[in-house]
């Protein structure tokens, strides 16, 4: 499993695409927070908190991590290389799961500089004292669990098609369903709304980005992530035959 993270990690920053990553997500979410006019600017919302960046990660997420693993398997298919990644003395999980920690160390390498923001926000916000860090760690926690759980449906993804673009549009179409979509449909039912909603990501994402963390939000996310990780090893048994 381990040759396999390095062999992903070289490969995304051997090429433009991990520094590309980080540089889209950086660039997007400073112009929204800090220059563009709109409800997520910070400096214009009149309060010391992050709930700006926290609510416009997710949905920025949504596109950049499918745009990150959609080449994980479906570029192996497409190279031909599969066959050859399946031969090696590895299990299904152990392939799996290096590409998985692999597309999801690159997304937190790309959270990282967002730790900026805290401080800026913790020193200057008016008066002192007034930015609650509590919030704040809860919501890097499921943000966390977003990514593992957006990163599982990326890969699950990249083992359907041999071509990018499809894989990366089903990662989003997965992605905004899980995220919002039965948040959606919950709206339009007459009962058992709060059953549907619960079924979707952003409904546990705000319930641990309130500063609880809920054993109930953490198993939802980790049921999700393995779900999906189960159904790529699946797959890939199903080429191995």
């Amino acid at each position: 499993m381990k040759a396999i993270l390095l062999r992903e990690i070289k490969s995304f920053f051997g090429s433009p695409i991990g520094y590309m990553v980080v540089a889209i997500f950086l660039i997007l979410n400073g112009l929204f927070l800090w220059v563009f006019e709109g409800d997520f600017n910070i400096l214009n919302s009149g309060f010391a908190d992050l709930n700006p960046f926290f609510t416009l990660a997710p949905w920025i997420l949504i596109f950049l991590i499918p745009a990150v693993t959609m080449r994980s398997f479906s570029d192996e298919k497409k190279q031909g290389t599969i066959e050859l990644l399946l031969t090696k003395p590895l299990s299904s999980w152990q392939i799996v799961n290096g590409k998985f920690i692999g597309s999801f160390l690159l997304i937190i390498i790309a959270l990282v500089p967002t730790l900026v923001y805290v401080f800026v926000i913790s020193k200057y916000g008016s008066p002192a004292g007034s930015f609650d860090l509590g919030s704040t760690i809860g919501s890097y926690f499921g943000l966390l669990f977003l990514v593992a759980s957006y990163t599982s449906i990326g890969l699950f993804t990249s083992t359907l098609s041999e071509n990018q673009i499809v894989a990366f549009i089903m990662a989003v179409f997965f992605c905004f369903l899980f995220y919002f979509g039965f948040e959606g449909i919950s709206t339009l039912s007459v009962s058992f709304t709060d059953l549907i909603a619960s079924l979707g990501m952003d409904f546990h994402y705000k319930s641990i980005s309130r500063g609880v963390i809920d054993t109930r939000d953490i198993l939802y996310f980790l049921s999700v992530t393995v779900l999906f990780l189960a159904a790529t090893v699946y797959q890939l048994k199903s080429l191995k035959n």
